[in-house]
């Protein structure tokens, strides 16, 4: 019996173990390690998601840096590794660390940790955290119900919770939200498409979650996390990518599996992008994926009352993970505030308060914006404070979710909206319209 430990962040690490290593008699996983997510080590994966074989205690989850110590106290054979998002430098860093401890690295294929639907699967991926996958994913689902379709959106997993109870979690009200206690990154996820009408499904347990959707979808819509491979067998696999991030799409795992599988690349956000940085993108496409439809897509950013951020000192919230792992240094709220007239964005770092001002010390290239962490109720009120600290006019929210709504923000603030449009035709949803032909043949 091979010893396994898994490298994760909770999520593809906990989709792998269900369906490679759990109930497999050939393997036994001695823990998980944490990394991206904070306040994740140090507990366990229950015993009750662990399967039937060795984990009665369930699997310990412990801090990736004592990666070489967990090799030796716990005689690893293998170590897999199950997380995203990623540099191809620094993924091989750790492969070096791996394989100078002596134990072998593993990298799992698409084909051992894909689960088949009994009904047509949408997937949406990116090649980075932040290239404007979520707001093409609720485009698409607006598309197939167009068409006739009955979406059922299945999220790439986010359990910072109680891993047992989120097992399999279905949410169809935004009271569904606050009962389930999701955190600011969950909301920010589910409620948009929520409020478009779709039920969402997310949890841990990702076979049983789809087993469930299924019931009530004739199709599901895949939307991934990060730069994530998918979860589920597609018959259609978009791919989104970041021409403010050029070469990105080439350069981090596995965003670069996901480009090369797409059957559609997704070009976002070119009217915001240098002309000669889409061109560096397009190559790339062209190179990794000759037989790809490529669509360019424009990212719209908006706010309700363009006169009222003209010529204030701005204090910009943005979408954390987009800032942190996605490396991003702006986002939509920054583009908002220069193009309708910020005097100034205020540089928040001063006036950050505990894991917030831990936050700008692990990614300095944050500067003039606020990322809006809130993993836990804590750190949740941590970011109200940071606000309330800050010396501003205005606060504009470029966050999928109305924070106001869920924090008290004691300064005048705005909401920033980005949507997508296909510039494209034939376009998204001819693609679409072509499947669903192909579906009923």
């Amino acid at each position: 019996m091979k010893r396994i430990l898994i490298l994760g962040a909770a999520g593809r690490d906990f989709h792998n173990f269900n369906v490679v290593f759990r109930n497999n008699p050939e393997y036994h996983v001695v823990a998980f390690t944490a990394t991206q997510i904070p306040d994740i080590a140090n507990r366990k994966y229950p015993a009750a998601l662990a399967g039937q074989l060795l984990y009665p205690n369930g699997i310990p989850i412990v801090e990736e840096k004592d990666l070489e110590t967990i090799i030796q106290e716990e005689r690893v054979d293998s170590v897999v590794f199950s997380y995203s998002d990623i540099s191809h430098q620094n993924l091989m860093h750790i492969a070096s660390r791996v394989i100078a401890a002596g134990v072998d690295f593993w990298l799992l294929g698409t084909e051992h940790t894909q689960v088949k639907s009994k009904v047509p699967v949408v997937s949406v991926c990116a090649v980075r955290t932040g290239c404007g996958k979520s707001p093409v994913s609720r485009l698409v689902a607006a598309e197939l119900r167009k068409q006739g379709w009955k979406p059922v959106v299945i999220r790439h997993p986010m359990p910072y919770g109680d891993l047992e109870a989120q097992a399999v979690q279905r949410f169809a009200t935004l009271e569904d939200l606050t009962l389930q206690q999701c955190t600011i990154e969950e909301r920010e996820e589910y409620e948009p498409h929520i409020q478009h009408g779709t039920v969402v499904y997310a949890g841990v347990d990702y076979e049983r979650i789809l087993r469930q959707a299924e019931k009530e979808a004739d199709v599901i819509l895949w939307d991934g996390g990060n730069n994530d491979t998918p979860f589920y067998v597609s018959d259609l696999e978009i791919v989104v990518t970041d021409p403010h991030r050029p070469g990105h799409e080439i350069s981090y795992f596995p965003g670069e599996v996901n480009l090369r599988r797409a059957r559609v690349v997704i070009v976002n956000k070119v009217d915001t992008a240098v002309r000669q940085n889409v061109e560096t993108v397009l190559r790339n496409i062209h190179y990794c994926n000759p037989e790809a439809t490529i669509l360019e897509m424009a990212c719209r950013v908006s706010v309700p009352a363009p006169g009222l951020v003209k010529g204030q000192r701005v204090l910009v919230i943005e979408d954390g993970p987009t800032l942190t792992h996605g490396e991003m240094p702006y986002g939509a709220g920054v583009i908002a505030a220069k193009r309708f007239g910020a005097a100034e964005l205020i540089d928040p770092r001063p006036f950050a308060v505990g894991s917030i001002r831990g936050t700008y010390e692990r990614y300095p290239h944050m500067t003039n914006l606020l990322p809006a962490m809130g993993y836990s109720e804590a750190q949740r009120h941590e970011l109200q404070e940071t606000i309330k600290n800050v010396p501003c006019d205005l606060v504009l929210v470029a966050t999928p979710i109305d924070l106001a709504r869920i924090m008290h923000i004691d300064k005048p603030n705005l909401r920033v909206g980005y949507e997508v449009e296909d510039l494209t035709r034939p376009g998204l949803a001819d693609i679409l319209a072509r499947m669903q032909v192909h579906a009923e043949v």
